[in-house]
Parts: C-alpha cells; structure tokens; sequence
C-alpha cells in the first residue's frame, strides 16, 4: 500500500453537510443525501455527502489516493465503503452555503473506490449541542467566544483507489 497523493482542507458543514463531487457534478441528489443521514456519509456515483451532527465548527476532509487503501484504523468511529466517478479528474469539496471549500486534481479521470472513515463525529456533535444549551443571558456572547474552537477536531477520511475508466456516456462521441 503506497500513498499516491493527498488533500486536506477544512470545511464548514453548513445544514450538517459536506459534498464532495467531481467538478462537472455540480446538481445535488436528494436521495444520496437522505442516505448520508443514516450511513454519515454517502453517495450517487459523482456525489459523496458528509453528514455532520452540528452545522457551525469547521470539520477537516481528508482524500488520500493510495495504490490499494488501507483498512479504516480499528479505532476510527465509523467507516462505509464508497466509489466516486470523475470525469475532469478534479473533486470539489463543498460546503453548502458558503461554496467550494478546495479542490483535489486526480492523477487521471475515472471511477475512485475505497472508504471514508471518521473520528471526534460525536464528540464534536455533543460538544456543539452542550455549547448551545448554555442558558441565553448577556454572558452568552462571552461564554461562546471562551468555548470555540473545541477540543477535539471532527476529521473524514476518504481512502480511495483508482479502479477503472469512466465508461463513455451517450451524450460523448467514441
């Protein structure tokens, strides 16, 4: 198992969600995010979502290419396996209300498969909703500006390997 490349970026999961997609994907896909809700993260091909338990605090995105990925690490909090297809051989990590958060050039077009893998999801999330339960007096403003940034940084994980060419689509000349 050899590291190919990596990309990292930080990324505001603005309505819980994170969306990482191929350049020329941009149309979102309801049903694939309905599935992040239950699996944390999911996807339709060209789409992957990121479901966080809080809207506010930045999370870290990870894409690591290897030439066959790892297992996810045995203490990582949850892990699912997932396939993204490029075509522009450019994935766009987004956030949802604020636009791209960064951008990953692949060696070559084609179909990505691995897994995302995740830590400090719940912490982060428990963290967030315990800051918010702070009761609302004038020392609200100077109680969350003590609390942020919390202690522990919520971190995705894509482990992705190349596993073929796109398969042309009918709208391509051969």
């Amino acid at each position: 198992m050899a590291l190919l490349a990596e990309y990292g970026c930080k990324a505001t999961p603005g309505r819980r969600v994170v969306e990482i997609y191929d350049a020329d994907a941009y149309l979102s896909d309801d049903d694939a995010m309905a599935a992040a809700r239950t699996q944390v993260v999911a996807g339709n091909g060209y789409h992957l979502y990121i479901q966080s338990l809080q809207p506010d605090i930045d999370v870290e995105v990870a894409i690591l290419l290897w030439d066959s990925p790892p297992s996810p690490p045995a203490d990582a909090e949850g892990s699912v396996p997932v396939s993204i297809e490029s075509k522009t051989a450019i994935l766009v990590v987004n956030q949802l209300e604020y636009g791209p958060a960064g951008e990953m050039p692949l060696p070559r077009s084609g179909v990505y498969t691995g897994h995302a893998w995740w830590e400090n999801r719940q912490v982060t999330g428990d963290y967030y909703q315990t800051t918010l339960d702070h009761p609302t007096d004038d020392t609200f403003e100077d109680h969350l500006t003590q609390a942020w940034p919390p202690p522990v940084t919520e971190r995705y994980v894509l482990d992705l390997a190349y596993s073929r060419a796109s398969e042309p689509s009918d709208d391509e000349e051969p």
